[in-house]
């Protein structure tokens, strides 16, 4: 087993099958030594499991663990074109809030995913990030997430 599968296991997490994309593009493309993911949805097995705007139909605290959700479809992502354990540094997270009229919260929103690769890669998963609210993002879904990582 990877070292970074074992911390995964140690956190109760495994990593899922990559998420099919839903329309035009790939998971997750890799240029030298960098990895770039597309955006991830908080997707469990196939399926969305949250819908709606933050701060109205899904609480503040639900979203950051969508987000969580979305960090590990993208840790999946990154998976399908470099090993995991290969991962020198998480370099930006973009995290976008479908937010509610009145909504303020999205960086407390994108921690979830921002305290997961943390916990992953320790020093390495601190990063760069956005945390941007918009009216609506594809399938409903209240958060999005994408990664770019520096691999070996």
């Amino acid at each position: 087993m990877s070292a970074v599968a074992d911390r995964l296991a140690e956190l109760g997490l495994a990593l899922p099958d990559v998420v099919p994309p839903v329309a035009a593009y790939v998971p997750a493309v890799r240029n030298g030594s960098l990895v770039w993911t597309s955006g991830q949805l908080p997707m469990v097995h196939g399926q969305l499991v949250a819908t709606g705007l933050v701060g109205s139909d899904v609480t503040a605290e639900d979203a950051k663990d969508l987000a969580r959700t979305c960090a590990l479809n993208a840790l999946a992502a990154v998976a399908s074109v470099a090993d995991l354990d290969s991962v020198v540094r998480v370099v930006k997270v973009v995290g976008f809030v479908a937010s509610a009229d009145g909504f303020y919260g999205q960086p407390g929103v994108v921690n979830g995913a921002s305290e997961l690769l943390g916990e992953v890669f320790g020093e390495a998963g601190r990063h760069a990030r956005s945390a941007v609210g918009v009216a609506v993002l594809p399938l409903n879904a209240p958060v999005e997430v994408e990664l770019v990582v520096e691999v070996s």
